[in-house]
């Protein structure tokens, strides 16, 4: 018998669908042609590459020319945060806002300018993962440059209130970016009856390739190169334009936003399933809020277990899952999404995520219920962290 393979980490990656790569393959054959050359081939090229760019903007209710396709989410986080940040202290505003529980691309970037001499604040998050709007509007100050609070967390899927947020930032005359790599072809957005004034996407996390990402810059604000050398996306990021994956990345997002309600709700009917079949373990929670939380996201800790050997024990039946965000899998420290929501050590480290598509079916979600308690149950059995928790003894 054929083993069971079941794909839930599309938080992670997503697979490339078939419509996307049957529009790339093209490009990499016979229109493959430098976008910047000026006979036919070219021509042909930009062409595709400028249907592309309307393709995003329109996703995201934004213009054409306010979109710069970038390799990836993290890219854009860091051209917006820098690109900011260099810009507004030539006017004296070298603070930047933001949250505990933000992606590494955001907070590492942070880091960084901390060193360069800038003032970070990071608001907290309560126990569901909400930002809180009047932390932000406490946090500014005169000298305030920038306030970067991403859209959805990649671990315990939380929708933040964006609009709320941008209208803090709009009224005191602050900056505002979100990280939207989780959220963008996953929930409404429009960047303009938001006010938000840049945004971060990635492809590969809407069955595009992986190496292609956008960045929205609102009309009016005007980012240093991230890349100097050619003219590139209007001058601002140098390098040969790779049409296969921004094809793809047009593609992808104007599928994902076809059916958005229809299919978020779809996804979210198994979700709920999963999360309360889950629940149904002793000693389980879930993270973050059941409500206002990305359609495909599940988060809930397992105590007594510890995350990586809950997901090799999945992985052994065909289940691919993740304990958090893949960009810090090889780390063996806690979740600091989960601890900043109030979580104990010993159970951050038990945190299963699983994240979903439509393509996920109900004889799927019933295969991963019959198998987790089984496994969940299997590790208790070994674990003496769960021994010491039955006999009431404090678990250091």
């Amino acid at each position: 018998m054929e083993k069971r393979f079941i794909y839930a980490d599309n938080a992670a990656t997503t697979r490339v669908s078939d419509k996307v790569l049957e529009a790339m393959l093209p490009y990499f054959t016979k229109a493959y042609g430098n976008a910047s050359s000026i006979y036919r081939l070219g021509r042909d090229a930009q062409r595709d590459v400028e249907l592309a760019r309307q393709k995003v903007a329109a996703a995201i209710g934004a213009e054409p020319t306010e979109i710069y396709f970038t390799s990836c989410g993290s890219e854009s986080d860091n051209w917006a945060i820098k690109g900011i940040a260099e810009q507004q202290a030539l006017k004296g505003k070298r603070h930047i806002i933001t949250s505990v529980f933000e992606h590494h691309a955001v907070l590492h970037t942070c880091q960084y300018l901390e060193k360069k001499g800038f003032e970070v604040t990071y608001v907290p998050v309560n126990d569901k993962g909400f930002v809180d709007p009047a932390d932000i509007q406490r946090a500014i100050r005169r000298d305030t440059a920038l306030v970067t609070i991403m859209y959805a967390n990649n671990e315990i899927g939380t929708i933040q209130p964006i609009g709320e947020i941008a209208a803090v930032c709009r009224e005191m005359g602050v900056i505002f970016h979100t990280d939207a790599v989780q959220a963008v072809g996953h929930v409404e957005i429009d960047v303009k009856k938001q006010g938000i004034d840049l945004l971060s996407l990635s492809g590969h996390k809407i069955h595009a390739q992986k190496g292609i990402g956008a960045l929205y810059v609102r009309r009016g604000i005007t980012l240093p190169n991230f890349i100097h050398g050619g003219a590139q996306e209007r001058n601002k990021r140098a390098g040969t334009e790779n049409v296969p994956a921004i094809v793809g990345l047009g593609v992808a997002i104007e599928e994902a936003v076809k059916d958005i309600r229809g299919r978020s709700e779809r996804i979210t009917e198994k979700r709920n399933r999963l999360i309360d079949g889950i629940l149904k373990i002793p000693y389980t929670r879930l993270n973050g809020d059941r409500d206002k939380r990305l359609p495909g996201n599940l988060n809930i800790s397992v105590e007594g277990v510890e995350g990586e050997s809950l997901l090799l024990m999945l992985d052994m039946n065909g289940i691919c899952a993740s304990s958090g965000s893949a960009c810090t899998s090889g780390s063996l420290d806690p979740s600091h999404v989960l601890l900043s929501i109030g979580l104990k050590h010993e159970v951050a480290h038990g945190s299963l995520r699983l994240s979903i598509e439509e393509d996920i079916t109900d004889d799927d979600v019933d295969y991963i219920l019959e198998v987790i308690p089984k496994v969940v149950e299997r590790l208790r059995e070994m674990s003496p962290v769960w021994e010491k928790m039955m006999k009431g003894e404090e678990i250091v």
